[in-house]
């Protein structure tokens, strides 16, 4: 039985994440995203799942930072449909509620449900967090934004279901590991890598020119500051294909002239939409 880390308590949506991908394993919570990636890389755990967008709030900042700073492979990804949940206590009562407790990201995908109510928003640690926190608080007039399985787990009373703004609300995660994938299929593959452009000009135009001119479709590009240079960026880029492909080939040859540090993430297996098995070449 292989060990998953995942960052959250149990019942957080990284762990439904982690039981969908790889069902029977040992799963392992972890307080940060940097716990999960110190796993990894100390050989504590065999595989960790993390997110790194929302469809609603879009990128998460501290998986990219960490992807960056770590040598670890993306050896697959996974898309998770989020159907937040609204609970309370036994005793509470939806028209009572004036105090809502989650993650920041829930707090920002569910927003507009918030504010047509008028109540206070409070972040935790996670959305599981946030509902243990209930039980411990025993407030009746607070409430917590998880999951179904949260409710489930601690007691709790759904008062609403599916109160995020957009009925399609999907997370993607991404799966490391210490190791490169060799993939057998011969399914569709996307290609994640970061890199760091030279300081010339429209470096950045340069650095993606050679994915249009050779037909490579970009799927994400995300900026993020690099650590201890005032006002510099590297970039995190996602793209459809393999790097040994001739056209993605010539591509990245491009993309390396105008770079001053460049590394590959992973090559791994493309998910075309959400409800799709993503992790065919990982399960066994």
């Amino acid at each position: 039985m292989r060990r998953i880390a995942f960052q959250g308590m149990k019942g957080a949506y990284s762990e439904q994440a982690c039981r969908e991908c790889f069902p029977g394993e040992h799963y392992v919570a972890c307080k940060t995203f940097e716990d999960v990636f110190s796993m990894v890389v100390d050989g504590q755990a065999h595989l960790g799942v993390v997110p790194v967008e929302n469809s609603m709030a879009g990128g998460i900042s501290d998986s990219y930072d960490l992807l960056a700073a770590h040598h670890l492979h993306i050896v697959g990804e996974y898309y998770l449909r989020v159907n937040h949940c609204l609970l309370g206590l036994k005793e509470s009562r939806i028209e009572d509620i004036h105090t809502v407790f989650s993650h920041p990201q829930a707090l920002a995908q569910c927003r507009v449900f918030i504010r047509e109510r008028g109540w206070n928003r409070v972040s935790a640690y996670d959305t599981a967090g946030a509902a243990s926190d209930l039980v411990a608080r025993q407030e009746i007039q607070e409430a917590a934004i998880a999951s179904e399985l949260c409710a489930e787990l601690y007691g709790l009373k759904i008062l609403m279901r599916a109160i995020q703004g957009n009925a399609l609300n999907t997370t993607r995660f991404l799966v490391i590991s210490q190791k490169e994938l060799v993939s057998e299929t011969h399914a569709p593959h996307k290609t994640s890598l970061f890199f760091e452009v030279r300081n010339i000009p429209a470096a950045l135009y340069k650095c993606l020119g050679g994915f249009a001119t050779n037909n490579v479709n970009l799927t994400r590009l995300e900026s993020r500051p690099i650590p201890g240079k005032h006002w510099s960026y590297h970039f995190h880029l996602d793209f459809q294909g393999k790097p040994d492909d001739p056209h993605c080939r010539l591509a990245l040859e491009e993309l390396a002239f105008f770079t001053s540090d460049f590394k590959i993430l992973g090559c791994y297996t493309e998910i075309m939409n959400s409800l799709e098995n993503p992790v065919d070449d990982l399960t066994s």
